[in-house]
């Protein structure tokens, strides 16, 4: 009887003691509660999703992860998998953790444009190889999230409406499926375990490199527009407009923000609502000075960074912040952002409304996104043409309203809302998350590849297909 076909009521209780002691006898690195490698390996990007697995591999190699499976499933534990600390979502009580941080490999092949990238490797090392030869990966909004965990999850960054998903250009896996077996997963070899790996999150293994594809990319025109408070009602109904009218060469989202006077934060926006046009142009800069101009126009900006820049400065587009805080989130997918959702979006968070939430981000996708390039993948929300979401800082006093007001701002946009989520900016776990993110076919197929690759249900962040 596995882990996840047990009746319900069983008295099943996990022994992840007996496997970590295993491991250790083995030579590989374990470590357990109370030590140093555990609160290092443990940290996550948001304080609000704390985790607390029974004990930590720190993997070398894809054997140390091979053997936790097997050790694991032989004592009936679930492994779960964690390599920067962005992403996490339940606590791992129980589980193993394997930490991937320690797969750090980067060998770029620039002539014949492609990558190879270990698990515990952040985006901005890998911007940072490439840009001596003009040549970019397709990286999310903030670099300082891990390579596998944002690919695995699609990957809508600044330039996707120019270059499609990150996950697109995945040429191959290196993976360890759940039942141990170290396995390469690319559109020729193990195709169905390519399909579901893009996409599909953890659900199918633990990945410990990616070859990727990268463009021709060495510059970008982009940056942010800031404006104060008062203009932000002029800015998304342009916003609306505007964006409806950009050629597939513009990427752009914007956020109305109400920072904390914190030192985080540029000395402008401390302390107040303002509201920020992001965008990214990988065409000829002079046209996207011109596309920008209705959004400078509409006031004088009280930060301007849009300017020619090289790709490897993408963070500056978002400039998200790396510093772990509370936060809670939460993330609806819209069909439309035209001048009725925009006047809904201005009655909810506009700058004369209190409100708990501190930023609310609308992301415009389409243009290539829509494009899987003839290979399909578990993304499966495409079609979507914009994103919402929001965050607010998580902290005791005011944690009922955060709730109540998050829920306020996206129930208000319900309208126009379309069902489904975004694999990596829906954060919840289980059958909760894998119905939010998969459709019905989608989380069918991954079902079945996961009793196909994972017999005893080792995975943790399979359980939401699986059940």
């Amino acid at each position: 009887m596995t882990i996840l076909s047990s009746h319900v009521g069983a008295d099943h209780r996990p022994v992840p003691a007996a496997a970590l002691t295993a491991l250790a006898d083995a030579g590989v690195p374990v470590h357990l509660p109370g030590t140093d490698g555990y609160v290092a390996l443990t940290r996550t990007s948001n304080l609000v999703k704390a985790i607390a697995p029974a004990g930590v591999v720190a993997a070398r190699d894809a054997q140390d992860i091979s053997l936790t499976l097997r050790l694991a499933a032989a004592a009936g534990v679930q492994v779960a998998v964690q390599g920067t600390g962005h992403g996490a979502t339940e606590t791992m009580q129980d589980a193993i953790l394997v930490s991937t941080v320690a797969l750090d490999e980067v060998t770029l092949h620039a002539q014949d444009r492609w990558v190879r990238v270990g698990a515990g490797v952040k985006w901005q090392a890998v911007l940072d190889v490439c840009a001596p030869h003009g040549l970019a990966g397709l990286a999310g909004s903030s670099p300082d999230v891990g390579v596998v965990g944002y690919l695995t999850g699609g990957g809508l960054g600044p330039v996707a409406r120019t270059h499609g998903l990150a996950s697109d250009t995945v040429r191959a896996f290196d993976v360890v499926t759940g039942d141990g077996v170290v396995r390469r997963a690319s559109a020729t070899e193990n195709a169905d375990l390519f399909w579901g790996l893009r996409g599909g999150k953890g659900t199918l293994g633990i990945v410990t490199a990616v070859e990727i594809d990268l463009v021709e990319q060495a510059e970008l025109y982009a940056g942010a527009l800031w404006f104060d408070a008062a203009a932000a009602p002029a800015v998304i109904r342009t916003w609306s407009l505007w964006s409806s009218l950009l050629p597939e060469a513009g990427t752009t989202s914007f956020v109305v923000m109400r920072l904390p006077d914190m030192p985080m934060f540029p000395e402008p926006l401390r302390g107040r609502t303002s509201v920020s046009v992001r965008f990214a142009w990988t065409g000829d800069p002079s046209v996207g000075a011109e596309m920008i101009q209705p959004l400078r126009a509409l006031a004088e900006p009280v930060i301007d960074t849009v300017r020619v820049m090289p790709y490897s400065e993408l963070a500056e587009v978002h400039s998200d912040p790396v510093e772990p805080m509370p936060l809670y989130e939460r993330s609806s997918l819209l069909a439309d952002f035209g001048p009725e959702a925009a006047e809904r979006l201005i009655d909810l968070v506009g700058p004369d409304v209190q409100t708990s939430v501190s930023g609310v981000e609308v992301r415009q996708l389409g243009g290539k996104v829509r494009d899987d390039r003839g290979v399909p993948s578990a993304f499966a929300h495409r079609d979507a043409e914009f994103s919402v979401f929001s965050l607010a800082l998580m902290i005791p006093e005011i944690a009922q309203a955060v709730v109540s007001d998050s829920a306020r701002l996206h129930d208000g946009l319900a309208p126009w809302a379309v069902d489904g989520g975004l694999p990596n900016f829906t954060d919840t776990a289980g059958p909760q998350w894998a119905a939010r993110v998969f459709t019905p076919e989608v989380a069918v197929r991954l079902q079945r590849l996961s009793r196909a690759f994972d017999p005893d249900g080792v995975l943790l962040a399979a359980r939401g297909v699986r059940s």
